[in-house]
């Protein structure tokens, strides 16, 4: 991804987000937005519930990763701090 690709990936990625994360304060949690590598690598910080969650891997992967992915084909990876 191009330094000038970057922002318009960056913005759907936090418009994606954005319909997810309704769903995780459902349940207490949230999800804000870090960064994005060069690469494709999203990274996130699970907030609340879903912070310290036993099953906030499955939500990362299966749920935000998978979501992500499907909606924005330059994204390869979520990853959590």
């Amino acid at each position: 991804m191009t330094d000038q690709e970057k922002p318009i990936v960056e913005q759907k990625v936090k418009n994606a987000l954005a319909q997810i994360r309704p769903y995780l304060q459902q349940d207490g949690g949230d999800v804000e937005y870090i960064d994005m590598t060069a690469e494709g690598v999203v990274i996130v910080r699970l907030k609340g519930h879903c912070g310290s969650c036993p099953h906030a891997m499955a939500t990362l992967k299966q749920g935000i990763e998978a979501a992500l992915k499907k909606a924005i084909p330059e994204v390869k990876s979520v990853e959590k701090i």
